[in-house]
């Protein structure tokens, strides 16, 4: 509660801020108060404390995801750089909104209520119908953001009707209380509930970008300015697949039979979706976009197993990827901006011209694909082995691996290109101390998880 709390103070604050001719305090200033937050959440850990009637959490659980999803923000700030040279005259509000969307994300992790489920959900949303079309010059970024307002308004919908459809059919919004209604009924549930769980299935499938429901994403994010791009594919996906989890256990669990082949179902094609996608395209921007739903469909592999490693499966995937991601994404917006182009050919010569970026971008992509010795390789070796548990989801599995190997084609394209393609006179890239200082402590951090990943799939 008090990273909610400080979330939403900071956010307010540096909207005052924000009146200050000096834009350069933004930057140093955001990072503070991220530090802070990242350091009050772990005075949480092991003491669970409930808030509003019940309606919030703050638990392992909550602390856990909610510490990823602060530090993940704090690694991706500062390459934000480009918009304080730029003196741009929105970064107060662009920095202030990001604070407040992780007041949704904190809120997805930690609810107990389908009403405060719904509300983190809005709060984060909104905030990332705005970020998604902040670059009002741009014909593609005004089009990303009208086209995510319009979908995730519409699917909003949908998950409010399922939860409405939840209360009609269990009087309660309670998610201890819906599970004890669900276990009641020995496996017989009413229209209404099934129907009412099916459409809450489908609006969170959305948040993350879940195939058949990921038709938005490719195009949003591509469409987006980068630096927010790489916000919505790690901590709005951190969130939703933490809440989605989180919903399942505890409200849904006694109807693991009943969801069980509508998730298998979405799972498999997401992955499909995911991978195949990233295969076809020649804008890296796009193919990440493809990539990050691929990882959703990894990420839905633990939930699908239901068991207990689920929980510390998704945890530790989720930092793997979101590291890995922040690193891509933040090479990536020094090529657009220095380069002037996001296709593969735009990383010609890196290796020769930067050999620490190419270093870092083949580090990342390597934990995207899965390589041993990387943070990726054991979020996946983590992520099938829950599934393993149940030995009539061999094939999921064998499926995940097969499609694990196409997605090395793709992210190893980047590498031929700064390894093997000359530059062409393509300029060196210019890197600021700050942010050479993150993307080394980002690439540290994924080799140590590589080697180590008992540091943290161990701790919930």
């Amino acid at each position: 509660m008090t990273s909610i709390i400080l979330l939403s103070f900071f956010g307010v604050l540096n909207l005052f801020i924000g009146f200050a001719n000096s834009k350069k305090s933004l930057l140093p200033l955001a990072l503070l108060f991220l530090a802070v937050v990242f350091g009050v959440n772990l005075f949480s850990w092991n003491d669970p404390q409930s808030y509003f009637n019940n309606m919030l959490t703050i638990d392992n659980y909550a602390v856990a995801f909610t510490g990823i999803m602060v530090l993940t923000t704090l690694l991706l700030v500062p390459f934000s750089q480009r918009y304080v040279d730029d003196r741009d005259d929105n970064l107060a509000e662009f920095y202030s909104l990001l604070l407040f969307s992780l007041v949704g994300a904190v809120m997805m992790v930690s609810y107990e209520n389908m009403l405060m489920l719904f509300v983190g959900i809005e709060i984060l949303s909104i905030a990332m119908y705005v970020l998604a079309g902040s670059d009002k010059k741009s014909l593609r970024s005004n089009e990303a953001a009208l086209k995510y307002f319009l979908m995730g308004a519409f699917f909003t919908g949908i998950l409010l009707f399922g939860i409405v459809l939840i209360y009609g059919a269990t009087g309660t919004f309670n998610l201890a209380e819906i599970g004890a209604a669900s276990a009641a009924t020995d496996g017989v549930m009413s229209a209404m509930f099934l129907l009412g769980l099916l459409m809450v299935i489908i609006g969170i499938s959305f948040k993350i970008s879940a195939a058949p429901f990921h038709f938005w994403a490719p195009d949003v994010y591509e469409g987006a300015p980068t630096f927010f791009t790489a916000f919505m594919s790690t901590v709005v996906k951190t969130a939703g697949v933490a809440a989605f989890f989180k919903l399942m256990a505890a409200a849904f669990a006694a109807s693991y039979a009943t969801w069980f082949p509508t998730l298998v179902a979405i799972t498999t094609l997401t992955l499909v979706v995911g991978n195949i996608g990233a295969v076809v395209q020649t804008s890296v921007k796009r193919m990440l976009a493809y990539s990050s739903i691929s990882h959703a469909g990894y990420l839905l592999m633990a939930l699908v197993a239901f068991n207990e490693h689920s929980d510390s499966s998704i945890l530790f995937y989720s930092l793997a990827y979101s590291t890995a991601t922040v690193a891509a994404f933040g090479i990536l917006n020094m090529v657009k901006t220095q380069r002037g182009g996001e296709i593969y050919e735009a990383f010609n010569g890196l290796g020769r011209t930067n050999p620490l970026l190419a270093f870092v971008m083949t580090v990342s992509m390597c934990s995207l694909a899965g390589i041993p010795l990387t943070a990726g390789f054991f979020a996946k070796f983590f992520v099938f082995a829950a599934v393993l548990q149940d030995t009539n989801m061999v094939w999921l599995v064998v499926v995940a691996v097969i499609l694990a190997a196409v997605g090395i084609y793709y992210y190893f394209r980047v590498v031929i290109a700064m390894y093997m393609h000359p530059a062409e006179n393509l300029p060196r890239l210019e890197v600021s101390s700050f942010s050479t200082f993150v993307l080394i402590f980002i690439t540290v951090l994924t080799i140590l998880l590589g080697i180590a990943p008992a540091l943290v799939s161990d701790i919930i």
